[in-house]
This record gives C-alpha cells, structure tokens and sequence, in this order.
C-alpha cells in the first residue's frame, strides 16, 4: 500500500511484542492503572501522554492489556474524553504552525502544498469523525476555529 501524500511505500519500522495478559513485574494493579489514567486525564494530560507517563513511571506496558479497555474509552466511561480527538488536534495545531510561517514567508511555496497536505488530512478525518458521531455534524474547520483549538 502506498503513503497517503507520497511516492514510496512500505510500513513503518517497529511493532509491539506481542503480549496476552499483564506481566506481574508490573507496579500497579488493573483498577489502579484505571485510576491513575483518570487521575492524569484530570491533569490535562492527553492520551498519548498518559501512555507514555504509565509505561515511564509506572512500569505499565500496555494499558489495554492491564485493564482490557483503551485509555479513551476509559475516559469516555467516566466523561473525561476531549471535545476534539487528539489526531485531529494535532493536525490543526500543525496547519496553525504553518500558517503563522506562510504569513512572515510568503514566497515559500513547499510551505504551501505543505499546508494544503495537512488541510487535506484534517478534511478527511473530520468526515470519518462525523460519520462516527464523535464530532457534532455541523462542526466545521476553519483558520479562526483552528486558531481557538490550537492554543
């Protein structure tokens, strides 16, 4: 399968141990770890952190094979789940990026299909995300909105 904006093809380089229970090396136990991710979820941590914080600091793996949910729909059991998907966010905040150094580079022009590129992608997950309900159908991204996420 070739890359979505690219020539080249492949997949990407590392994959995950394959792993079927929890390991008893780990520090915490499943309902601890579910605590532990509503606790840094209160922090305003995203999912992606609590992750990487859990297997840093906590010696937890893997958080679906401690407690046999995600971390998101942990937070969606206990209202914690963010207005906008983390993948979503980081695109606008990316094309926010870019669009703050197209204003001071006009002339850069890979800049420019660079911002079209990410502009796309947002395009596109925001239909899958309405299609799936988790974002509202009238939800639209536009640079004034972006900016508002962004910060």
């Amino acid at each position: 399968m070739a890359r979505i904006h690219a020539r080249r093809r492949g997949k990407s380089g590392s994959k995950r141990p394959v792993r079927k229970e929890h390991p008893e090396w780990s520090a915490l136990n499943p309902k601890e770890v579910e605590n532990k991710v509503l606790e840094l979820a209160k922090e305003g941590k995203s999912t992606s952190e609590i992750g990487i914080i859990l297997r840093d600091q906590y010696a937890v793996p893997d958080v679906k094979i401690a407690t046999g949910k995600k971390i998101t729909k942990i937070l969606e059991e206990h209202n914690l789940q963010p207005e906008i998907p983390e993948d979503l966010r980081n695109l606008i905040s990316r094309a926010v990026n870019i669009r703050k150094h197209l204003d001071k580079h006009k002339k850069d022009i890979h800049n420019k299909r660079n911002l079209q590129l990410v502009e796309s992608k947002i395009r596109r997950l925001v239909k899958y995300y309405k299609e799936e309900g988790k974002l509202p159908k009238e939800w639209r991204y536009s640079l004034e909105s972006a900016k508002l996420i962004a910060e």
